[in-house]
């Protein structure tokens, strides 16, 4: 018994000891652990990226981001880049002892660095570069940096001074501070780090001369100081740092010139200088830098000429010498860079010819802009089967003086993406083979003395972005096979001349953003799909021809009115110019028709038959019957209250003679001139049709009755007539008087009119129309004459505007019914007449007659040799100028009776129009 008790005894002891020492192992584990859940607690993880970090598990090595030293089971490496991780890093991270990298690069995270942080023993890397971190990095924050390497804060918002400390981290190999806000001189300090082999402090405000000393920096391989305000010169000890590769002091205000210690730099592969303040001549001696890859002298202020030397770089890729005053012509030695892919000397003033060997060596991009190369732009090398022209994608010689015509064999550089050729003296057409660039981006030959047409072919550069081809002399249509280029941007076709539409196939564009087709001879009307382009910015298409309504909606809704200015037949509310409702012509009815209700609306001179069909027929017959309905509601609801309210007054003219003209002559038939509101008459209104008739509001009926067995208006073609409508004392009245002359058409005869509109005292408070199809039907006591077809409504006599609501109603609606009567009284002719199965319309009839001169024929025959041919035709021009559909462009009737004046002959002497 005293053996088993001493046996577990022992087996107690042995449990104990074996299993307290392998928990005394695990605090050190455990302490990751605790720091990275502390950090996790610092930072928002929007998208579960460190869902995997469990507080109960006894290592993290197998955590996402976290990396092990696989013997002691200790952080060594952090890396959390690009994990869209947000809020501040936190004291966590000070508890991994034995952490060598520590990256956080790419993420959102703010706040300030601690300064703690370089004390890490073991930390060798950090990078927490592209982040929104921000303070001032502490002044001691490199004291204690122990064997720390590699420091990037590229990328944030640090501000304040470059630490003085920085100098003291002798280990350190890289540094990289850019594009942040460090302010003040660089440090000298800096250049006592032996060690150092890259230093990037680009995109920052430093200030100051750069600091000599960089000899001591024997291990240099990289330095950036672009994009800062560094003045001076640059250091003669540059040229001691034989290991440097890359050296980029582009984007200061350097001066002077380069140092020629610079030619010892034997392995330097990248040189930029750019946008500085050098000066001098290019050195000879960048032909002994054999490495060098991309050379950037550019925006600078170098003279001279280019150094045969420079053909010695035969592994250069990129060179840049633009914006710069170099002169001469290209040396033929560049034959040699047979690796050059990118060349630009644009922004020079050299001179000479295109060299051939541009278009031999490979080259990708070249450009010349903005010198003084000239000659003849087809060059026999652009057309030579042995060239590499397939791998041209910028071609760029705008602003030279290159002449003579684009050669056929620009298409054979299918990989163009950019071609410029603007602002030369090239003359001739266009060559269709532009249509064979499939992959061209920009085409610009503006501002040339480029002839002939657009070639339809154009279409055929289906990824064309950009078009620009004015200030040239092109003319014809714009081709509707630009259809196809639907990536099409920007459109600029003005001062040319092209003529005819603007093809609707422009209005599928939508991914255009600019178009300007201004100071051209374009014609006809704007599609109406323009107002459906989505991303238009411009559209200007001022000084053309074009005519009709603008497009409504979209861009068109702000458009400025200098855009659209220089089309005098353009209406719309940019050019402040009202748009007729029904452009070619009113719409007229046969009221001699049997058949059911038809309509024609013209739209040439021509006749236009319409074919209703049975269907059709049927919806417009029960259209009709609920129409019927409604005005017979309407007649009997005015007529039970015709004795407390003011009847509109309508009254019915007409003459007497005989009239051949038209198949149908209703003797009974007159026209209706009707009042609608509410005129005032109280004072009492005459109508005197004959002289002993004299009408009052009370005996509107009988004296309709009396004038309406005279005739119709129109039968009395040449006859006595006198019309004078004035608002005097608000009475109206109408006469007709024997007077000497019919506007000097007809000896002894005379007709005349004045219309004093605009001289009314006092207002009219009714609105005044010539009335057309139906309104008759609203007047109760005319019932008995429509029901009788006596009296039929003024047809053709209403201005077209009558039918738009958006248009305000004038007087000009007037003039288009005296402009319709002065046709009427010299053709002998209806305003509309119908035939058997067509209608004519007496304006479309003489304006046609005139534009094909043979207005003589418009004149009625009857009237041949009674009066001058000189008047006639005058009298015909006038009566098309007040019907015009436009209402601004119809003249005030004060004109139309100084007008009448003038077109009397001279023989006839001058009588006063009354």
């Amino acid at each position: 018994m005293k053996n088993l008790s001493t046996f577990l005894l022992f087996w107690l002891v042995l449990s104990l000891v074996t299993f307290f020492p392998a928990r005394s192992l695990s605090p050190s584990l455990n302490d990751d652990v605790l720091g990275l859940i502390v950090f996790r607690a610092d930072v928002e993880d929007p998208s579960q990226k460190l869902s995997s970090w469990n507080e109960d598990d006894d290592t993290p090595c197998n955590w996402i981001g976290v990396k092990c030293n696989p013997r002691s089971n200790r952080v060594t490496e952090l890396n959390l880049n690009g994990l869209s991780l947000s809020g501040r890093i936190g004291r966590g991270i000070l508890q991994l002892k034995f952490l060598r990298k520590l990256s956080l690069a790419r993420n959102n995270l703010s706040g300030s660095i601690s300064p703690n942080l370089a004390k890490l023993e073991s930390l060798r890397i950090v990078d927490l570069s592209e982040n929104s971190l921000s303070g001032f990095v502490p002044d001691d924050f490199f004291k204690q940096c122990g064997p720390l390497r590699s420091i990037s804060l590229a990328s944030n918002r640090f501000s304040g001074n470059i630490p003085l400390s920085l100098g003291s981290c002798a280990t350190l190999a890289a540094v990289n501070l850019s594009w942040n806000q460090f302010s003040g001189t660089l440090p000298g300090g800096i250049w006592g780090l032996s060690g150092l082999r890259s230093l990037d402090l680009s995109a920052n405000l430093l200030e100051g001369e750069i600091p000599k000393g960089i000899e001591a920096l024997n291990n240099l391989r990289s330095i950036n100081l672009s994009k800062n305000k560094f003045t001076g010169q640059v250091p003669d000890g540059f040229g001691s740092c034989l290991l440097l590769r890359s050296i980029d002091f582009s984007m200061n205000l350097l001066s002077g010139s380069v140092p020629h210690t610079m030619q010892k730099l034997s392995l330097c592969s990248y040189l930029n200088l750019r946008m500085n303040s050098f000066v001098g001549e290019v050195p000879g001696w960048i032909g002994e830098l054999k490495r060098l890859e991309t050379l950037d002298f550019s925006v600078n202020n170098f003279s001279g000429q280019v150094p045969e030397s420079i053909g010695n770089l035969k592994l250069l890729k990129v060179l840049n010498f633009s914006a710069n005053g170099l002169t001469g012509s290209l040396p033929a030695s560049m034959g040699n860079n047979v690796n050059l892919l990118a060349l630009d000397f644009s922004q020079n003033s050299m001179g000479g010819e295109l060299p051939g060997w541009i278009f031999k060596t490979g080259l990708s991009q070249v450009s010349l802009s903005e010198n003084k190369l000239g000659a003849k732009l087809s060059n026999p090398s652009l057309a030579s089967p042995g060239t590499s022209l397939q791998k041209i994608q910028l071609l760029d010689l705008s602003h030279n003086s290159f002449s003579g015509e684009i050669t056929n064999g620009i298409g054979a550089l299918s990989s163009l993406q950019f071609l410029n050729l603007s602002r030369n003296s090239l003359i001739g057409p266009i060559p269709g083979t532009v249509g064979e660039l499939k992959a061209l981006n920009v085409l610009d030959l503006s501002y040339n003395q480029l002839n002939g047409s657009i070639p339809m072919e154009v279409g055929g550069a289906f990824s064309l972005k950009e078009l620009r081809l004015n200030a040239n002399i092109l003319g014809g249509k714009i081709p509707t096979s630009i259809g196809p280029a639907l990536l099409l941007t920007t459109l600029i076709l003005s001062q040319n001349n092209l003529s005819g539409p603007i093809p609707t196939e422009i209005g599928k564009l939508n991914n255009l953003q600019n178009v300007d087709l201004s100071f051209n001879k374009l014609a006809g009307t704007l599609p109406k799909q323009l107002a459906n382009l989505p991303h238009l910015l411009s559209f200007n298409i001022s000084h053309n021809n074009l005519q009709g309504e603008l497009p409504t909606g979209g861009f068109f809704n702000t458009i400025s009115p200098t855009a659209v200015s220089g089309n005098p037949s353009l209406c719309g509310s940019a050019v402040n110019k009202s748009c007729p409702a029904v452009i070619p012509k009113p719409i007229v009815l046969n009221p001699n028709s049997s058949d059911s209700i038809s309509g024609v609306l013209p739209t040439t001179v021509g006749h236009k038959r319409i074919t209703l069909s049975i269907s059709a027929l049927i919806a417009i017959g029960a259209a009709a019957v609920i129409v019927v309905g409604v005005i017979a509601i309407t007649v009997l609801n005015l007529r039970v209250r015709s004795s407390t309210s003011r009847p509109a007054v309508a009254f019915a003219l007409s003459a007497r003679d005989e009239y051949s003209g038209s198949p149908t002559t209703d003797a009974n038939s007159g026209k209706l001139v009707m009042f609608s509101g509410e005129p005032d008459f109280s004072t009492g209104a005459h109508a005197l049709f004959t002289k002993d008739c004299e009408l009052g509001v009370v005996g509107l009926e009988q004296c309709i009755e009396q004038f309406c067995k005279m005739g119709a208006l129109w039968q009395s073609r040449n006859s006595r007539i006198g019309w004078k409508l004035s608002f005097v004392e608000r009475q109206v009245q109408y006469h007709f008087r024997d007077s000497e002359k019919l506007g000097s058409l007809a000896p002894n005869k005379r007709y005349s009119l004045q219309y004093k509109v605009e001289q009314c005292p006092y207002r009219w408070l009714g609105e005044p129309k010539l009335g057309d199809f139906g309104l008759a039907r609203l007047l109760p006591m005319l019932d008995r004459y429509v029901l009788s077809s006596k009296i039929q409504s003024a047809l053709g006599y209403m201005a077209p505007e009558f039918a738009c609501r958006t248009v305000k109603i004038n007087e000009k609606c007037d003039v288009y019914g005296f402009g319709v009567l002065v046709l009427e009284v010299v053709s002998g002719r209806r305003p509309v007449e119908y035939m058997e199965d067509d209608v004519v319309v007496l304006c479309d009839m003489v304006r046609g007659a005139l534009e094909e001169g043979r207005v003589e024929e418009c004149v009625d025959e009857r009237l041949q040799g009674k009066f001058p041919v000189e008047e006639a035709i005058p009298m015909m021009k006038l009566g098309l100028i007040c019907t015009s559909q436009v209402p601004s462009n119809r003249p005030d009737m004060g004109e139309v009776v100084n007008i009448l004046e003038l077109i009397r002959c001279p023989s006839e002497g001058q009588e006063d129009m009354v």
